[in-house]
């Protein structure tokens, strides 16, 4: 990749203790880029076949990686009946990327009520309209849904619908993968301990 062979090598031990302070620094690093919060997030049905699709960053802390979503939507079925999930982040232009493995849970109401208040209202009319990943008849029964829900709501604050929040993803596990020449990548795998965070170096 170009120009990433001028990024320094991480060494293992000179990195940050904590894996959420080197994400913050390398998703700063990354604000140049087109949606650089959007993730892979793969989950596993009740009858153990994986699916994975983007979802979009909004919010990490020392508690995890939160994304909203409808809870009735293909991933919200997942989650209800297998709790661990992967996710992933890839910044091409940087010649890097995130891995992270875990279990996931809902957010408190309060979180998911503040954070649906922040969404354009268009934003919150669509959480409304659309009942995630189920089958519909063509475009319009959509939008005569938006049309509905419109009316409903027209004059006011539109309420989050119950159906829809958010989840944190506490992981256990966390890669960070940085490309170097000659495929002779750097990859520190942070591993969650009784005593905080164990780093190691993975061979590429």
């Amino acid at each position: 990749m170009k120009g990433t062979e001028r990024l320094p090598s991480l060494d293992e031990e000179t990195v940050p203790r904590d894996p959420f302070a080197l994400f913050a620094l390398w998703l700063a690093a990354a604000t140049g880029i087109a949606e650089p919060e959007a993730m892979a997030l793969a989950t596993v049905n009740a009858n153990g076949s994986p699916a994975a699709r983007m979802v979009l960053l909004r919010g990490v802390d020392e508690r995890g990686f939160v994304f909203f979503t409808n809870y009735g939507s293909a991933k919200g079925r997942d989650l209800a009946t297998n709790e661990r999930v992967a996710a992933v982040f890839y910044w091409g232009p940087l010649g890097r990327q995130v891995r992270i493995e875990g279990t996931v849970a809902r957010v408190e109401t309060e979180e998911s009520d503040a954070y649906f208040a922040r969404r354009p209202r268009g934003h919150q009319l669509s959480a409304w309209a659309s009942a995630q990943s189920s089958v519909v008849s063509d475009r319009s029964a959509l939008e005569r849904n938006v049309a509905e829900a419109e009316r409903r709501f027209s004059g006011k604050d539109v309420p989050r619908p119950p159906h829809w929040g958010g989840y944190r993803i506490s992981p256990e596990r966390i890669e960070f993968w940085q490309h170097r020449a000659d495929r002779l990548h750097d990859r520190i795998l942070y591993t969650r301990t009784n005593n905080g965070w164990q780093k190691s170096r993975l061979s590429p």
